[in-house]
């Protein structure tokens, strides 16, 4: 974390729980931010928390502050464009949930309206910081598996009703299941591996009553035979690994189990003992062969998850212009293949 006295003033467009747990904490954690307001509408619950930060009425309210240099674009997806353009065009820096945008036309939009303004767009894909995610890159990194010819990525829930949040839920832009998991799953596919050469995607509906899809696989094509597969479902009882992996000299295998997302929700702090710390019996499984034939077990325990270092990605590319690790190049690859 920088220990930059300079720090930027930041404010939340909303306060649910993307703004509770994924936000709201590293921006008041990291030295580097100071926390100043948030947009709630109705329930005033930020300053439990916080109680020294604003409580605005609108995103229009919050927008109009001078002090605040970087907003957070946390309001439902179909929001994200007039919110992002609304942001830039007041001056502000914006770190914006996924999906970025619905379609890579309005990304590009507001890329251009960024240089316009001499403005920075950060994109939140909190999970290449996962710690499930970062056994997978140190298993590639280290070469054990040789040469990598198929990978699966999975998002498993098990929803069988139709939900309350109309932006997921309804028949509207940037809704249903490829727009809520896809550009997870994707962000993690493109920051190994960048563009594929080709992909195919599948879209189901199966739950009763369902407007929108709630299934999707996708296969992505990319140089020397290697394919990856990503799939998510909300009808999954029994949810499947994760993350498997498969080369010339073996296989790994991994659980999803970042751990962060359920602590934070269960009120503990960033620095608390355990914070990050996936649960025992969740290590990845790397199974090699040597040329005799002869396999080899090894277990790939996780690194600490923690989200704080996309903070300070932020945070040094606004003051040192050190490059953001989620590219324009990244979510325009994401969009195309997600609105295809």
């Amino acid at each position: 974390m920088s220990t930059n006295s300079n720090k930027i003033t930041a404010g939340l467009l909303a306060y649910g729980m993307s703004g509770k747990v994924f936000h709201a904490p590293f921006l008041n954690a990291h030295n580097g931010f100071n926390l100043k307001a948030v947009v709630e509408r109705s329930n005033k619950n930020a300053i439990t928390d916080y109680p020294e930060i604003i409580s605005y009425n609108s995103v229009d309210e919050l927008l109009a502050d001078e002090e605040i240099k970087l907003v957070v674009i946390n309001t439902p997806n179909n929001l994200h464009y007039e919110h992002s353009r609304a942001a830039l065009e007041n001056g502000k820096h914006i770190l914006v949930e996924k999906p970025f945008t619905a379609t890579s036309t309005q990304a590009k939009e507001l890329f251009d309206l960024a240089d316009k303004v001499g403005k920075q767009i950060f994109f939140y894909q909190n999970r290449r910081w996962d710690s499930d995610f970062a056994s997978v890159k140190k298993v590639l990194a280290s070469g054990k598996l040789g040469k990598l010819n198929e990978m699966h990525l999975r998002y498993d829930r098990y929803r069988n009703v139709i939900g309350p949040k109309a932006f997921k839920e309804k028949a509207i832009e940037a809704s249903g299941l490829l727009y809520d998991l896809g550009p997870h799953l994707l962000d993690q596919v493109i920051s190994l591996f960048g563009k594929p050469l080709s992909f195919h995607k599948v879209l189901g509906k199966n739950r009763k009553d369902t407007l929108v899809d709630d299934y999707f696989t996708i296969q992505l094509s990319y140089a020397d035979s290697v394919n990856v597969f990503v799939t998510s479902s909300m009808l999954v009882v029994n949810p499947q690994a994760a993350f498997v992996l498969h080369g010339v000299y073996g296989s790994f295998i991994k659980q999803r189990a970042d751990i962060q997302e359920e602590q934070l929700l269960a009120g503990m702090k960033l620095t608390d003992d355990g914070y990050g710390i996936e649960p025992k019996g969740k290590d990845g499984l790397l199974t090699t062969i040597d040329d005799d034939g002869n396999k080899t077990e090894e277990i790939i325990p996780s690194e600490i998850g923690n989200y704080l270092p996309l903070f300070d990605a932020v945070y040094e590319s606004l003051t040192t212009n050190i490059p953001y690790p989620v590219s324009r190049e990244d979510v325009i690859t994401q969009l195309e293949i997600i609105e295809s």
